[in-house]
């Protein structure tokens, strides 16, 4: 058979430079686990467009809740022109029945343990409407098929994952409602092949926490040490209280982490139940990695309830004072599945029900202090102040272990700056139309099938 594998974009009128994109994991994880007799091609609709009247047997789409009404209209689309096609990823797995009302087939979390028996149920005609595996093995994770497939990209960052499942339940958070809380690791003897087998220098590992088991984050950083790479990856900030652990992924070749701090405010911190509750703890926690030439990458969120408006000048305060070496700003996006969602459908203070905004950048909700364009605003000031040049080379002299990622970093995120401004016009002009409890019959389909 002849497979297709499409990510989807947000807007397909606004492609993104090969050379920027990274090639979307879970496609060429199914990919790997095609048996070679099919044919398979990935189309990752950022940077490529797709043909709909490309013959093939299967359309596999895997979406996140931000492109999941383009996935819906790609599905569609092709359903019309006789194709089979089957949904899975994030937001389709946490609205199946949603997903249904668009194509043939959900597969319900991960793919390991089903995707074979799916082609197999296609080639007999017998394709079921859901799949699902709890928790598959992951012996059989077979790293990406790069090599002829592979397109050539200028930074060749090579995404690779080693564990899934989190402990922890954050309440904007779905993962361990996805993956599980218990942590499942990928066989390391994978991941070396994977290595021995690429043409990368410069890896990004997806995982959640890649140091959430730290006897097996150790076992892998001694296993890689070997091929001399560089990668980055995302960890707790509790990393940096083991000393071993952090010597250990250095040798490895690990050059800059993305920490989820989330918020400075003492209160919010201990509400999330958060491994270090107090800022001096935070800004010891970033000395020591730092020390330890690692590149300090921090996601904050703004929107929660016991935000002020005072809460974009207290961290802009925090990340200057502290050298962090970059920042994402992310406004709080109450996404199906997580418990803030579930809180601020029962409250109505959920502004649309059209998911294409829910993207971390778009106020979809009514802040409790303060209004949707004083949180919009707030976040496309702090971005502005903290991506000034001023600042950024100002910081430099706190980050000068990696001073190439660290500019690539920033200059992208100084980026993004422009397109803040089109959201806060939507909001000073109105917000959405139509809000979200004036909905049209569209999008009350969808409310009846989150109820």
């Amino acid at each position: 058979m002849k497979i297709l594998l499409i990510s989807p974009s947000i807007d397909p009128e606004v492609k993104t430079p090969t050379e920027l994109m990274l090639p979307q994991l879970a496609l060429h994880i199914l990919a790997g686990l095609t048996p070679p007799e099919h044919e398979v091609r990935i189309i990752e609709e950022e940077s490529q467009d797709i043909d709909l009247n490309e013959e093939c047997d299967l359309v596999g789409i895997s979406c996140m809740t931000a492109n999941a009404p383009r996935a819906y209209d790609l599905s569609e689309e092709f359903r019309k022109r006789g194709r089979k096609v089957v949904l899975g990823g994030v937001h389709p797995t946490l609205l199946s029945e949603e997903a249904l009302q668009h194509c043939d087939a959900v597969v319900v979390g991960e793919g390991e343990g089903v995707w074979e028996q799916l082609l197999k149920d296609l080639q007999k005609g017998k394709l079921q409407r859901k799949y699902y595996v709890p928790a598959p093995s992951l012996d059989r994770y077979i790293p990406m098929r790069y090599g002829k497939g592979a397109r050539k990209r200028q930074f060749n960052i090579v995404p690779l994952m080693t564990t899934r499942g989190c402990p922890y339940s954050c309440e904007f958070c779905c993962v361990s409602d996805l993956f599980g809380k218990k942590i499942r690791h990928i066989p390391i003897d994978n991941i070396v092949r994977a290595l021995s087998e690429g043409q990368s220098s410069l890896y990004i590992f997806l995982d959640d926490n890649i140091m959430g088991d730290p006897p097996y984050a150790k076992a892998l950083f001694k296993a890689i040490k070997p091929f001399h790479v560089e990668w980055i990856g995302q960890s707790s900030i509790s990393f940096a209280h083991d000393t071993e652990l952090m010597k250990l992924a250095v040798e490895s070749g690990c050059i800059g982490l993305f920490f989820g701090l989330e918020t400075v405010s003492e209160i919010q911190l201990k509400r999330m139940a958060k491994s270090i509750k107090q800022i001096e703890g935070i800004e010891e926690a970033v000395r020591r990695v730092r020390d330890m030439g690692i590149h300090f990458h921090a996601s904050m969120v703004f929107g929660f309830d016991g935000d002020m408006k005072s809460v974009f000048a207290e961290t802009l305060d925090f990340l200057n004072r502290n050298m962090i070496g970059s920042a994402s700003m992310n406004i709080l996006t109450p996404y199906p599945g997580t418990a803030v969602y579930d809180q601020f459908r029962k409250e109505r203070r959920l502004l649309t029900a059209d998911w294409k905004y829910y993207d971390h950048s778009t106020v979809v909700f009514k802040p409790r202090n303060m209004s949707p364009y004083e949180l919009q605003e707030g976040n496309h000031w702090i971005k502005t102040q903290y991506t000034k040049l001023s600042s950024i080379l100002k910081r430099l002299r706190g980050n000068l272990s990696h001073p190439l990622l660290y500019m690539v970093i920033n200059l992208g995120m100084r980026k993004t700056v422009a397109v803040d401004l089109r959201r806060l016009s939507r909001l000073a002009n109105g917000g959405f139309s139509p809000p979200a409890y004036r909905i049209t019959e569209e999008e009350r389909v969808k409310e009846t099938v989150l109820r």
